[in-house]
């Protein structure tokens, strides 16, 4: 089925949908839809197939091969098609407007998306405040094999074009979950032991005694990362299997969350590495 096209002449309210959009989260979460711009972010939310509602475009400016080529092979439900200054208007972009808005498709809240296996590894992040740190650590996610992320209290919000903009389109392709509290994952984290008996909880703090390389991530790992300001909760600490913590040399106390996730990450997937080479030399 072809999208319908409609041309916009003024701010009504298919333009007033997509803008508010773009600026409001309480709209975001009623209409369950978002605002996605930037070549990357579009090209990575149609490659892992997320429900593209809407794409917004001006004609009154030549198109790229690409913009034609996502018009083209839209399954969009509705084309907007504005004047070039409506366009100028919505999009985000400082240099060069966007020659594509996009509008998406909330994904379910659901801990079914993240694909459970035997060499599982989730990140929880505990109330994040920046949109920038929470789209870093999403692109770190999808560099380093994280099967999903999980997002609890009081956070910034992850469909706000700041996050998905700081993710350089990365949103797309790490599962993402946002859960009100840490209550919810208490049942999930259950059936996780019951399936895997070594399966553990690692959480990290400044404060801690183990250092990060003394743990054992080659098994089955829930990272636990806190807020930036307070750090790991009182109740996350205590859902912890273990607390460690990154080696520091200099006068400040504590990393970025991002950076201190992403020296992690990594750590986790050198020591997974490794014992895959070690179980191939082996044979």
């Amino acid at each position: 089925m072809k999208p319908k096209i409609k041309k916009v002449y003024n701010e009504n309210n298919d333009f007033q949908h997509v803008e508010v959009l773009k600026r409001n989260r309480e709209k975001r979460t009623k209409y369950q839809e978002f605002f996605v711009e930037g070549v990357q972010a579009i090209n990575f939310a149609l490659a892992y197939h997320w429900p593209v509602k809407t794409l917004v475009y001006t004609k009154e400016r030549p198109l790229s091969d690409w913009a034609e080529n996502i018009l083209h092979n839209s399954t969009a439900e509705l084309h907007l098609e504005l004047p070039a200054a409506l366009m100028d208007k919505l999009s985000d972009k400082e240099e060069e407007t966007s020659e594509i808005i996009a509008v998406v498709e909330m994904a379910a809240p659901d801990l079914s998306r993240i694909k459970v296996k035997e060499d599982l590894l989730v990140v929880v992040f505990d109330r994040p405040s920046s949109h920038g740190n929470l789209g870093t650590l999403i692109r770190s996610c999808e560099a380093l094999k994280v099967d999903g992320l999980i997002i609890t209290g009081h956070a910034v919000d992850l469909y706000d074009p700041k996050t998905i903009r700081a993710s350089m389109g990365t949103f797309f392709a790490v599962p993402t979950i946002r859960l009100p509290s840490h209550q919810e994952l208490i049942p999930w984290f259950a059936k996780l032991r019951e399936r895997f008996p070594d399966f553990q909880i690692v959480g990290s703090t400044a404060h801690a005694d183990l250092l990060l390389e003394e743990v054992d991530f080659s098994k089955p790992t829930v990272l636990l990362l806190g807020n930036e300001t307070h750090g790991l909760s009182k109740n996350y600490k205590e859902m912890a299997d273990q607390l460690c913590r990154i080696p520091m040399y200099g006068q400040i106390t504590s990393f970025n969350v991002a950076c201190a996730a992403s020296i992690m990450l990594y750590e986790i997937d050198r020591q997974r590495r490794q014992r895959l080479a070690r179980l191939g030399s082996s044979f």
